[in-house]
């Protein structure tokens, strides 16, 4: 049975402008111990997504009409107090921006123990000792000597590392990571990624992993979804996906990507036009007016998910490879 199981979700921010569909009808799974890299460009609704998930959306926006089932118990039913402590014990989450994230006017070694002390019931000794562990078990040097400096004494690496030691306070069974490593450089991505694969090895989680980046996947993820203007369009295991793929907005940025085996002879694809308008969305496939591959029918019709090849399904009316049939169902 799947840890994780969204069905159907519908979430909107209800604007002057008019209704946003920032998710659109999103279904999906996450297994026990299983990493999901959910990928898009900015906008697409992988956050909201993921705030859908906890319960974290705030006004405009709500969860419109869908199940988000934990353990086959649905989120979305859960009273006040026990959606809390869900968001610790069963999930918790890494935001992008540590430092909005974390209080600045609090020390570090607090925030944690505030988590501990509240959802564990442990005394304050056996938090400030738990929260010195956390902090070295995500790499911080001296982590004792360091619960009483605040945010700005950290590195923005530091700080990412920090909130991992924080969601991982209370042994959540799934661990949602919204673009951690986003205002980080190159070197302290690689740290950051490395740490949450020896973490999840370690401690048995689960973990859905948001970014726009793909090739950052490239090494995590066991299954991987594409999400275009609060849709699904792919859905596969991570080495399909890179080797296979069958939407025309994969390809896209799939072909956006750096190559070390191009050696500048070909110039990066660019996917011309602009995301659309979610208030009032094309009637046929969102992609249509951006896409190099569509035919009359992307202009009438919104495609659903399909499966071209097992346990690979895109919503796309056009086989891009022109190598395989549609499998019904």
């Amino acid at each position: 049975m799947a840890l994780l199981d969204v069905v159907d979700l519908h979430t909107s921010f209800f604007t002057r402008s008019g209704v946003v569909r920032a998710v659109d009808g999103v279904s999906f799974h996450v297994n026990p111990r299983e990493t999901l890299g959910i990928v898009g460009e900015s906008g697409c609704g992988k956050s909201v997504t993921a705030l859908s998930i906890l319960r974290l959306v705030s006004q405009p926006g709500r969860v419109v009409s869908g199940q988000i089932l934990f353990e086959g118990q649905d989120l979305l039913k859960y009273t006040d107090r026990q959606i809390l402590d869900a968001r610790w014990k069963k999930i918790a989450m890494i935001f992008q921006d540590p430092m909005t994230s974390l209080n600045p006017v609090m020390p570090i070694g607090r925030q944690i123990q505030e988590a501990l002390t509240l959802h564990l019931g442990l005394s304050q000794t056996q938090a400030k000792k738990r929260s010195a562990e956390l902090l070295g078990l995500v790499g911080i040097p001296e982590a004792h000597k360091r619960l009483d400096a605040y945010p700005h004494q950290f590195s923005g690496g530091m700080r990412q590392r920090v909130m991992i030691a924080m969601a991982l306070s209370c042994g959540p069974q799934m661990l949602i990571a919204d673009e951690p490593t986003t205002a980080l450089d190159v070197t302290i991505q690689a740290q950051i990624v490395n740490l949450v694969k020896q973490l999840r090895d370690e401690f048995g989680m689960a973990i859905l992993w948001i970014t726009h980046d793909l090739g950052l996947l490239a090494g995590l993820a066991d299954r991987m979804m594409v999400m275009y203007a609060g849709h699904v369009v792919e859905e596969a295991s991570a080495e399909d996906l890179y080797l296979d793929p069958r939407h025309p907005y994969t390809l896209g940025l799939l072909g956006s990507l750096p190559r070390l085996d191009n050696r500048g002879a070909k110039r990066l694809y660019s996917i011309e036009g602009m995301p659309p308008d979610l208030v009032s969305p094309p009637p046929g496939c969102p992609f249509m007016p951006r896409c190099g591959h569509a035919v009359a029918r992307c202009a009438q019709e919104r495609p659903e998910l399909q499966t071209f090849i097992p346990n690979h399904r895109a919503a796309c009316w056009v086989d891009v490879t022109g190598k395989a049939e549609i499998i019904p169902g």
